[in-house]
């Protein structure tokens, strides 16, 4: 019988859940057949079949997440196949009474996953504690260091009414929404961000009345360039400025990781939920590349057909809103990046110039928000200062890539 687990599709991931079973027991299947969709908080992954042969048992139900390395189905082989490229397990004829039970302690005794910084987490295992025990003062959920202390220098366990109380259902009929698959993934990672990063946000205006002229330039010229082309260059040059917000915190190794490549999440609003495709080593494109690379991944993220490796590694995230009509918001940091800038709305307004004569402008709000642990608002004033000054003198921008 050959197992068939649940596999890291992407960077670092620790879990997934189960959000569609593309076979049925009984159902015969051939090698690198997808067999399982398993939702990450990025993406809808296919798992393939490692082997030709037939569905046994489905193990894991549909809308539970699961840890990596679960058996998720099983297979019986149908040929000989390589070593090599499956794992096996014991044959279910021989050792029949074992199986119901390991199948029952991964659907009943998987344990919770508890919200708490890398940093906490370290403390408990150093003190030899499980923070499955710990209470947690916060109403969030999230368990902090003075709790671990706390539960220490207290010597005793949480009290029955101490943990979560199930929500009764409501007694008269409702519509309802599955909360599963990439939206529950999306909940969750914002949720580790929001109470694991203290958020600040910083809002500027842009004045993009010479870098929309510049692309009707362009345009008219057969050369079209999109504006988060642009903006992406802008950010780089503004990045390499202030390397700060091109990293990562490391709270366990106390240390600030200043990234030395720069790869631009492009956060992507789809059917499905924001997906967050990678423009990979921005800084060694041209605009032409950048055009067209955003251009594509935005695509397949709509069209659901991204790859695991258009998702990994961003050192930045840029979220374009202002097609949506939106003019202003305070985002949510994509962890573990250290910021996080939003365009919004590009309005004509009223403006005085810098002879006192009053002008029409093409103007756009923008908002950063950044990790306080990291860096001051003085530091991302001035990293705006400096995007904005590139946007509203593209010239200069383009003197920055000669």
């Amino acid at each position: 019988m050959i197992e068939v687990k649940l596999h890291d599709v992407g960077e670092g991931m620790t879990e997934g859940e189960i959000a569609n079973y593309l076979v049925q027991v009984g159902d015969r299947v051939t090698i690198d057949q997808p067999v399982v969709e398993v939702s990450t908080d990025k993406m809808v992954a296919e798992l393939p079949a490692p082997v030709s042969g037939v569905i046994t048992d489905l193990l894991v139900p549909v809308g539970q997440t699961v840890g990596v390395g679960t058996v998720l189905l099983l297979i019986e082989a149908t040929e000989a196949q390589p070593a090599v490229t499956v794992e096996r397990t014991v044959e279910r004829s021989e050792q029949p009474q074992q199986l119901q039970p390991t199948v029952t302690a991964l659907l009943t005794e998987r344990p919770k996953r508890v919200l708490a910084t890398p940093y906490t987490r370290k403390i408990a295992r150093d003190l030899g504690i499980d923070l499955e025990l710990v209470p947690a003062v916060d109403p969030s959920g999230r368990v902090t260091e003075e709790d671990v202390r706390r539960f220490v220098e207290s010597g005793t366990t949480p009290e029955p009414d101490q943990r979560p109380v199930a929500v009764e259902a409501p007694s008269a009929p409702v519509d309802t929404i599955p909360f599963r698959g990439i939206r529950k993934q999306i909940a969750k990672k914002m949720t580790q961000s929001l109470f694991t990063i203290p958020h600040v946000t910083h809002f500027e205006e842009v004045d993009m009345t010479r870098l929309l002229a510049l692309r009707e330039e362009l345009k008219a010229a057969g050369k079209p360039i999109s504006v988060n082309a642009f903006f992406i260059k802008a950010l780089i040059v503004a990045l390499q400025d202030f390397p700060v917000f091109n990293a990562k915190l490391d709270e366990a190794n106390e240390q600030i990781l200043l990234e030395r490549q720069y790869h631009i999440g492009v956060a992507t609003e789809t059917a499905d939920g924001l997906i967050v495709p990678v423009v990979q080593d921005a800084d060694r494109l041209t605009m032409q590349q950048l055009h067209q690379q955003v251009a594509d991944l935005s695509t397949r993220a709509k069209n659901g057909d991204l790859r695991a490796a258009d998702l990994k590694a961003s050192t930045f995230t840029m979220s374009n809103v202002g097609p949506l009509g939106s003019t202003g918001a305070t985002p949510i940091i994509n962890y573990p990046e250290t910021a996080l800038i939003a365009f919004h709305k590009t309005k004509k307004r009223v403006c005085v110039d810098d002879q006192d004569q009053i002008v029409i402008r093409s103007m756009m709000n923008l908002s950063m928000s950044f990790d306080h642990r990291v860096a001051d608002g003085a530091t991302a004033v001035a990293f705006t200062n400096r995007f904005a000054g590139l946007i509203e003198h593209p010239t200069t921008l383009l003197m920055e890539l000669i």
